[in-house]
C-alpha cells in the first residue's frame, strides 16, 4: 500500500499524538503541529526524514496560511488533514464570558477551518485527499455546563457536513470523528472552567464539572485503539461521513436520535399546519 503524507494539527498529547505514533511507526510521513517550540525542536530531531513538526497557534489563520503555503511547497501534496487541535470548556451558558466562548470558537471551530480551507486548494489540484474532522459525541448532543463546547462541535458538524457534499465530486472525502470520554489529556490539562460560577447552577453545570474530574483517568476509550480505527477508515474505499468512537457515544447519539424522532412526531401536526392552503 502506497504510504500517505498526513497533517495533524495538535499532536503533543492525547488522540493526536497517539495517530502520529502510529503512523510513523506505519512508515506514512506526518507533518504535525506543537504550540511550543521546544516540542517542534524535539519532535524534529527524534524523527528525520519519518516526520515534520510546525509551531502554529491554531488560534492564529495567518500562521496556518503560511503553514500550509510551506507544506504546498515543500511536500506537494496532503492526502489526509485531521483537524485535531481543540480544549474543552465548561460552565452553564450563563457563566461563560463573551471572551471565554470566543477562545473556544478559535480553537474549536475557526481553527479548524482555517486549517480546511488553506489545505483544500491542494487537494482540490489533486483531486484527491481525505478530511478528517476531530469532533465529539457533544457535537450532536449537547449536555448541561458544556453548552459553549457543545456549539463550538455543531458548529465544525456543520460546515463539513455542507463541505462533505461539495468536495464529493472533486475527489475528495470527509469524516466527522465523534470520541465519547477517552483517556486523553481532555478533562485534565485541555480542560478550561468558566472564571464565573453562579450558586443556581452547581446541580446541572457545576454536576457535570465535578463528573468530568471524577472519570479523569477512567475513561472508556483507549487513543491507540482510535488511532488504528481512524486509520482504518482513511484506506477504506467510501469512508463513513460519522464516525462515533467508544461505546458511549452509540449511547448518546442514539438518544438525541430518539429524541429528535419524537418531537417530530408530536408535533408532526403542528408543523404541517404551518403552510398555505
Amino acid at each position: 500500500m502506497e504510504k500517505k503524507i498526513w497533517f495533524i494539527t495538535g499532536i503533543s498529547s492525547g488522540l493526536g499524538k497517539s495517530l502520529a505514533d502510529a503512523l510513523i511507526e506505519n512508515g506514512d510521513f506526518v507533518i504535525g503541529t506543537f504550540r511550543k517550540a521546544n516540542q517542534v525542536e524535539e519532535f524534529n530531531a527524534q524523527n528525520t526524514r519519518k516526520a515534520f513538526a510546525y509551531q502554529l497557534d491554531i488560534a492564529d489563520s495567518q500562521a496556518i496560511k503560511s503553514v500550509a503555503e510551506n507544506i504546498s511547497a515543500t511536500y506537494g501534496k496532503i492526502d489526509v488533514v485531521v483537524n485535531n487541535a481543540g480544549y474543552g470548556f465548561a460552565g452553564a451558558v450563563e457563566e461563560a464570558s463573551e471572551t471565554e466562548v470566543r477562545a473556544v470558537f478559535e480553537a474549536n471551530f475557526f481553527g479548524s477551518l482555517n486549517v480546511t480551507q488553506a489545505i483544500l486548494p491542494l487537494m482540490r489540484k489533486q483531486k484527491s485527499g481525505h478530511i478528517v474532522q476531530i469532533s465529539s459525541h457533544g457535537g450532536i448532543k449537547a449536555f448541561a455546563g458544556f453548552g459553549i463546547y457543545n456549539a463550538s462541535k455543531f458548529a465544525l458538524e456543520g460546515f463539513s457536513e455542507a463541505l462533505a457534499q461539495e468536495v464529493a465530486p472533486l475527489g475528495i472525502k470527509l469524516t466527522i470523528v465523534e470520541p465519547g470520554p477517552f483517556r486523553t489529556g481532555f478533562a485534565n490539562a485541555a480542560f478550561i472552567e468558566a472564571e464565573n460560577k453562579i450558586e443556581d447552577y452547581q446541580t446541572t453545570s457545576g454536576a457535570f464539572k465535578e463528573r468530568m474530574k471524577a472519570v479523569d483517568g477512567k475513561q472508556e476509550g483507549d487513543p491507540a485503539k482510535a488511532a488504528k480505527a481512524i486509520i482504518q477508515i482513511t484506506n477504506t474505499e467510501n469512508p463513513p461521513l460519522r464516525l462515533p468512537l467508544g461505546k458511549v457515544p452509540l449511547t448518546t447519539i442514539q438518544m438525541k436520535i430518539d429524541s429528535v424522532q419524537k418531537d417530530l412526531n408530536d408535533w408532526r401536526s403542528v408543523a404541517e399546519s404551518a403552510v398555505f392552503e
